[in-house]
C-alpha cells in the first residue's frame, strides 16, 4: 500500500504546486466541454446535409485555421504574457461556444452559419495551442516539467475517452443546443482557473519583443538543434502515415474485422485507455531524450503491426490497450522534449510547429 501511495505521489507530483492544479482543474472540464462541441458539430451537419463532404468542409473550417495561422500564432504566444492571452482566446471560445447554441436552438441553423463559427473556432484553436502548451512549463519547476507535460496529455486523452460520450447522451436525450450550451459553460473553469492563478508563483519566459523575420527565426533554431529537429521530422513522418484512428478504424473494423458500430466503440475506448495508462506511465518519468521517443516510436510501429494482422475482434481488443500506450508514449516523449530543449523565448514558435506538423 505504501508502494502504490508512493508512486500516485511521483505521478502526479504537479498537483503539490497550486498554480497548476487550477490549471489543471478548469482545462479538465474544458477540454471535456470541446469535445461535446466537436461532436455536435459534426452530427449537427451530418443532420443537415447527410454528405461526407460537407463533413470534410466542417472538418477544414475547424482545423485549417491551425496550418494558416500556426506559425504567426507561436509567434504571438512569444510576444505575449501567456495566461493574458489564453485569458482573452479562451472567452473567444465560449463566445463561439453561445453562437453555436443559438443557431442549433433555431432548429434548422444554416450550414455555412455553422462554417463561420467553426472557423472562429479554428482560429482560437491556432493561437490556444502554442500558448497553453508553453504556459504548462511555466507553472512547475524545472524537475516538474516533464511531469507536468505528461499531465496535460493525459489529460487531453482523459477528455476525449470523457467527452464524446457525455455528447452522444447530449444530443440524443436533449439535442444539439443544450451541447454547445455546456460547452459554453464548461469555460467558466479555465477562465476562474487562470484569473485565481498567483502571478508570483509562475515562471515567465522572456517575452521577444517585436522585430522582422522572427518566425523564419524559429524554424532556423528548430532545424539548428539537433534535440528538437530530430523530434519534429519523426512527428512529420509518423504523424501523417499513422495518427489517422478516427478514419482508418471505421474502415479497419468494418473491412477487416466485419464487426459492428459496438465494435468500433469499444475498439476505440480500449485504444483510448491504453493512451491514458501509457500517459500516466510517462508522467513518472523526470527527463526524456531522443532515445526515448525513439524507442517508443519503434514499440507503437510494432503495435500497429500487430494489429494489422489481428484475426478478430478480441485480439484487436487486446493489442488495441498496447497500441493506446505505445502511441501517446511517442506522442507524450517527443512533446515534452521540445518543451523541455526550447530556449523560453523560441518556444512558442516551436510548439506551433511541432503542432502543425502533426496535424
Amino acid at each position: 500500500m505504501s508502494a502504490l501511495r508512493a508512486a500516485t505521489r511521483e505521478t502526479f507530483r504537479s498537483f503539490h504546486i497550486r498554480n497548476f492544479r487550477l490549471f489543471f482543474g478548469g482545462q479538465l472540464i474544458s477540454q471535456i466541454g470541446n469535445w461535446l462541441t466537436l461532436i455536435a458539430q459534426t452530427l449537427l451537419v451530418l443532420k443537415l446535409t447527410d454528405s461526407g463532404i460537407a463533413l470534410g468542409a466542417l472538418a477544414a473550417a475547424q482545423f485549417g485555421p491551425v496550418l494558416l495561422l500556426g506559425s504567426w500564432a507561436g509567434l504571438v504566444a512569444d510576444r505575449s504574457d501567456k495566461r493574458k492571452l489564453l485569458l482573452i482566446v479562451q472567452t473567444i471560445a465560449m463566445a463561439q461556444s453561445f453562437a453555436l447554441a443559438a443557431l442549433a436552438f433555431t432548429g434548422h441553423p444554416p450550414v455555412l452559419a455553422i462554417y463561420a463559427v467553426a472557423i472562429v473556432g479554428g482560429i482560437t484553436i491556432a493561437f490556444d495551442n502554442p500558448a497553453r502548451r508553453a504556459f504548462v512549463v511555466e507553472m512547475v519547476p524545472e524537475d516538474d516539467m516533464q511531469n507536468a507535460v505528461s499531465l496535460n496529455s493525459a489529460l487531453m486523452t482523459g477528455s476525449r475517452v470523457v467527452g464524446p460520450v457525455i455528447a452522444g447522451l447530449l444530443v440524443v436525450n436533449v439535442g444539439f443546443g443544450w451541447c454547445f450550451l455546456v460547452d459554453a459553460f464548461s469555460y467558466v473553469a479555465v477562465l476562474a482557473g487562470l484569473w485565481l492563478m498567483r502571478s508570483e508563483e509562475l515562471r515567465p519566459a522572456p517575452v521577444t519583443r517585436k522585430g522582422k523575420g522572427q518566425i523564419r527565426d524559429g524554424l532556423r533554431y528548430a532545424r539548428s538543434v539537433p534535440e528538437l529537429w530530430v523530434p519534429l521530422v519523426m512527428m512529420a513522418a509518423v504523424g501523417t502515415l499513422s495518427y489517422n484512428f478516427q478514419t482508418v478504424f471505421p474502415l479497419f473494423n468494418e473491412r477487416d474485422l466485419h464487426g459492428s458500430t459496438t465494435t468500433y466503440t469499444w475498439l476505440f475506448a480500449v485504444v483510448s485507455v491504453g493512451a491514458l495508462i501509457g500517459a500516466l506511465r510517462v508522467a513518472r518519468r523526470h527527463t526524456t531524450s531522443i532515445r526515448s521517443v525513439a524507442l517508443s516510436s519503434l514499440g507503437y510501429g510494432a503495435a500497429m503491426t500487430v494489429m494489422a494482422v489481428a484475426p478478430n475482434r478480441w485480439i484487436a481488443y487486446a493489442v488495441g490497450l498496447f497500441l493506446g500506450v505505445t502511441s501517446i508514449a511517442f506522442l507524450t516523449s517527443s512533446t515534452a522534449i521540445v518543451q523541455m530543449r526550447s530556449a523560453p523565448e523560441m518556444r512558442g514558435r516551436v510548439l506551433a510547429l511541432q503542432a502543425m506538423l502533426f496535424l
